[in-house]
């Protein structure tokens, strides 16, 4: 896998037991390069290591903040190895890629491995990664930097959101807690239901 317009190459490995937990053809990627932040931010593979935390597989798989500690729909053996511009997560289950909304915590099988997964990421990014709000958030004039995400209001899941939405970059760590605290309120909320939402300063 080459992965294009790499803005953060993740540092050497500092964490092989973590290496020898994964699936052989996982570890071997990341044997290659230990994660990175390709797609000018619209593609963010972790990797094996303690620091930066926002780069760290283990924090996102079995940290205190880890995926599984905060969305019921993921089990401990959920490994959430990459993440797209809106902190929507790409998790191996069972040698399978799944898909988790991260703003509702559904989870989409996208039915395929790990290795047609990157032949797909390459194909077609911007269909696969959904890369049209990174590329809104550019023609702003904008760049989404290492260690950020793309905050967007409304919430894309929203009505609201098909008639366009304001985004903004936000750290990793706010985005991914923001994420988490509205699947969490909107848990109990049936399919077409209301919402209102408080912006606060």
């Amino acid at each position: 896998m080459e992965f294009p317009d790499v803005t953060y190459s993740g540092p050497a490995i500092d964490d092989e037991a973590l290496i020898a937990d994964l699936p052989p053809e996982l570890a071997a990627l990341l044997r290659r390069v230990n994660g990175v932040v390709a797609y000018r931010g619209g593609l963010h593979l972790r990797g094996a290591c303690a620091q930066p935390v926002w780069h760290s597989l283990r924090a996102a798989w079995r940290g205190p903040e880890s995926f599984a500690a905060r969305y019921p729909s993921i089990v401990a053996s959920d490994i959430p190895f990459a993440q797209d511009p809106l902190g929507d997560q790409f998790l191996l289950r069972d040698g399978l890629v799944m898909r988790l909304r991260a703003e509702v915590g559904k989870l989409e099988p996208l039915g395929i491995g790990l290795e047609p997964f990157w032949e797909r990421v390459a194909a077609d990014p911007l269909h696969t990664l959904e890369l049209y709000p990174l590329m809104q958030f550019e023609g702003e004039g904008e760049r989404l930097q290492p260690g950020q995400l793309l905050s967007a209001f409304p919430p894309v899941c929203s009505d609201e959101a098909r008639d366009g939405v304001l985004l903004r970059a936000i750290s990793i760590a706010d985005r991914l807690a923001f994420l988490a605290s509205l699947a969490a309120q909107l848990a109990g909320v049936p399919e077409g239901g209301q919402v209102k939402f408080q912006v606060t300063p």
